[in-house]
């Protein structure tokens, strides 16, 4: 089954967005900056994921769920001592990417912390709903591993093609792919995080 959550906004962690913006030192007008941009965007922006469980099967060449077949030495790894796995995708929506190409052509800087404040978003998202599948984990005695994403390692970027296949993205939360695996809206994720009873 697949399943559909919308988050609360997480809290902004500014140090992200200055790393982003490779900013190093929090300069008094780029820390003014983000703050604007971040009013500008920060009630048009969505916390949508959609995402399921699934067991996990090995072979002698790698491992298998969903439907889906793998030889990355990367993801085994990840997926050590796990006989299931959590598969999601998540979205801060489309607005941010409209931001970005707005200002891309009216103000080059202002862009920029808009790709920062994506970049942060996105993170964010993933970080707080994998917390909440973790205290849900607790309760059964199960953990959940770090998350991992195609193009990661040796995980074949193609394998985004087949996470969408089996979440239905497009039609869970209007994530969608392109011939080149890039998806839209840009400040999305897929992601994969072994379940395990091993404490981490």
């Amino acid at each position: 089954m697949i399943l559909v959550d919308t988050l609360p906004a997480p809290p902004i962690r500014k140090a992200e967005v200055f790393r982003y913006a490779a900013s190093v030192g929090g300069e008094p007008a780029v820390a003014a900056l983000i703050e604007d941009c971040f009013s500008e965007i920060a009630d048009r922006l969505s916390y949508r994921v959609c995402f399921t469980r699934c067991a996990i099967t090995r072979n002698h060449t790698g491992l298998s769920f969903a439907g889906i077949n793998t030889e990355s030495k990367t993801l085994s790894t990840a997926l050590a001592n796990c006989d299931e796995l959590l598969l999601f995708a998540a979205t801060v929506g489309v607005e941010i990417d409209r931001a970005i190409t707005r200002y891309s052509r009216l103000s080059p800087a202002r862009a920029l912390v808009f790709q920062a404040i994506g970049a942060e978003r996105i993170e964010a998202l993933c970080d707080s709903f994998c917390e909440k599948q973790a205290c849900a984990l607790r309760e059964d005695l199960l953990h959940l591993k770090p998350r991992v994403s195609p193009g990661y390692g040796d995980i074949p970027l193609e394998l985004q093609g087949k996470i969408f296949s089996v979440l239905d993205c497009p039609r869970k939360i209007g994530l969608t792919l392109n011939d080149s695996f890039l998806m839209s809206p840009t400040k999305s994720v897929t992601a994969i995080a072994g379940i395990t009873r091993q404490t981490i």
